[in-house]
């Protein structure tokens, strides 16, 4: 799940994506206006971390702007601002919830993984597809024979298929919603066919049938 931190606080911004790193997100960030609105033409994140302080316009303008080109990125506004006012406003632009400073990383982590869970699975935390259970608050995957020995990659690749079951996602798209940006430089995608060789594996260790399927020159797609 990508991730991006619209903050100008250098070491709230470093922390928030340490400890978001360790709950599997893939955390970009941004330190004003400019920047995180070069990001968003270019990216697509699950969730959208929005400071309204910023120190060339008002992170309120860049949700107006969010909501206009029909992004459909969840948004947590983070704010030294406590008034019911900013509250309201920020809720009536299209922000799914709003924090105040001084906050617990851990309650910023929990509301990002609702609103994840929310706009991606209608709200549940346990997925239940075919022989398969997803748990989304534990990140495990088990069957009846006991828990997945996933890697986080392969947990969240699997997760990107349950998102788009049905649909068929390109190799690109897994790059760009799985892996660092760094990864673009490369052409070569066998890392990629790698973790999908070892995910459908475990996945028939575990006695599920080959829910992911190749298809010839598009990419893969999960049915079950």
């Amino acid at each position: 799940m990508n991730l991006l931190i619209i903050e100008d606080e250098p070491e709230l911004s470093r922390n928030i994506s340490h400890y978001l790193l360790q709950s599997l997100y893939v955390c970009e960030t941004a330190a004003d206006m400019r920047t995180a609105q070069d990001k968003l033409a270019h990216g697509h994140y699950d969730c959208i971390i929005l400071d309204i302080g910023l120190p060339d316009g008002s992170g309120l303008d860049l949700l107006k702007q969010l909501k206009r080109s029909d992004q459909a990125d969840g948004v947590v506004i983070i704010s030294a601002r406590n008034s019911l006012n900013d509250k309201v406003a920020g809720l009536k632009l299209g922000a799914d919830d709003y924090l105040t400073k001084p906050f617990h990383l851990a309650e910023l982590s929990a509301r990002v993984n609702a609103v994840i869970r929310r706009r991606a699975f209608d709200g549940r935390s346990l997925l239940t597809l075919g022989r398969l259970t997803i748990d989304l608050v534990a990140m495990t995957a088990s069957t009846e024979a006991g828990e997945l020995p996933l890697t986080r990659k392969e947990y969240e690749l699997l997760v990107y298929f349950v998102h788009n079951r049905n649909r068929v996602v390109t190799k690109e798209s897994i790059v760009d919603h799985l892996w660092e940006a760094s990864v673009h430089l490369t052409d070569n995608f066998d890392f990629i066919y790698s973790h999908i060789k070892n995910l459908r594996k475990k996945l028939a260790d575990a006695g599920c049938p080959d829910y992911i399927r190749s298809v010839h020159g598009m990419g893969y797609k999960l049915s079950i």
